[in-house]
């Protein structure tokens, strides 16, 4: 690992890469063990390796897969929900399933035709999906912080691409740890947005995770896949380019480079139909998405 001036072999590594967890857990504030987590995972290699990390390290951690209907010749969210599943059933953990078809009738990609840019990809349907799911199921079952398997490449991506649009807001909000900024909502955390992706990588294969390798078919040709190409290059010709690229970000915005956002509950009301809160007066963005 050249941007730590680092190398392992395989038993230092498994011991490395969980105790760097623990401590940007307990660095960034993110939970304790008396906290009930719920971790949010895809079949992936981030996920599932940092819900075996999180169970290794005796947190109170549990998941969840949320079948998005988006299937294309490789049959992608049935094999994913298979891979979460035999993950969970192997080390007898705790896996609640929502799939998005059945509960509400329509699959990403047939919500996404509906809407008014239905010619573009599904990727907005998805996220605006896959937040008010997570954070509903989190509510409903009593969990005090929600769990993604964010890793640094992702991290550096969506910065990437904030800067270069100067969008004010989501850097802003763009942080290892969000607050609920409102009592219908929960804390979201991404305990692993310090390692390179080659390193979560390296954890799942060396500890034997079994996870789909293919990305979703309609990553294809994505802006942060397109990103993410470009800050490897630059990793290439100056290890660490990306982990200082980030981190520096987050100092500047604990310095005070950016004014924070002057929020407070009275901003959000409650969605009629769903319960979650919402910027909207009347029904929220995925509400509104599933009722197209």
């Amino acid at each position: 690992m050249r941007q730590h001036k680092l190398g392992l072999c395989k038993t230092h590594f498994l011991e490395w890469l969980p105790q760097q967890t623990e401590r940007f857990i307990t660095k960034y504030k993110m939970f304790s063990r008396a906290d009930k987590v719920l971790v949010a995972v895809s079949g992936g290699k981030d996920s599932l390796a940092l819900w075996d990390i999180l169970n290794e390290a005796g947190y109170q951690a549990d998941g969840l897969y949320i079948g998005l209907g988006i299937e294309g010749e490789q049959n992608y969210s049935e094999r994913s929900l298979r891979f979460s599943q035999r993950f969970a059933e192997a080390r007898g953990l705790k896996l609640h399933t929502v799939d998005i078809q059945r509960e509400y009738g329509s699959s990403i990609p047939e919500i996404a035709e509906r809407t008014p840019k239905g010619d573009e990809k599904p990727c907005a349907v998805c996220g605006v999906s896959k937040r008010n799911i997570m954070n509903r199921v989190a509510r409903q079952h009593g969990y005090d912080v929600l769990a993604t398997g964010h890793n640094l490449d992702d991290e550096a991506a969506v910065l990437f691409s904030n800067t270069m649009h100067w969008l004010g807001n989501y850097l802003q909000r763009q942080s290892p740890v969000l607050e609920a900024a409102h009592p219908g909502l929960v804390r979201k955390v991404k305990p692993l947005f310090r390692f390179y992706e080659r390193e979560t990588a390296a954890y799942a294969l060396l500890r034997g995770i079994d996870y789909i390798y293919e990305e979703c078919p309609f990553s294809v040709g994505a802006k942060s896949i397109y990103y993410k190409e470009i800050l490897n290059r630059m990793e290439a010709d100056r290890p660490g380019a990306k982990l200082i690229f980030y981190l520096s970000f987050l100092r500047a915005r604990e310095t005070g480079l950016f004014a924070e956002p002057q929020r407070t509950t009275g901003e959000l009301s409650t969605c009629p139909n769903c319960g979650q809160p919402t910027a909207s007066p009347d029904l929220c963005a995925f509400c509104r998405m599933v009722a197209a």
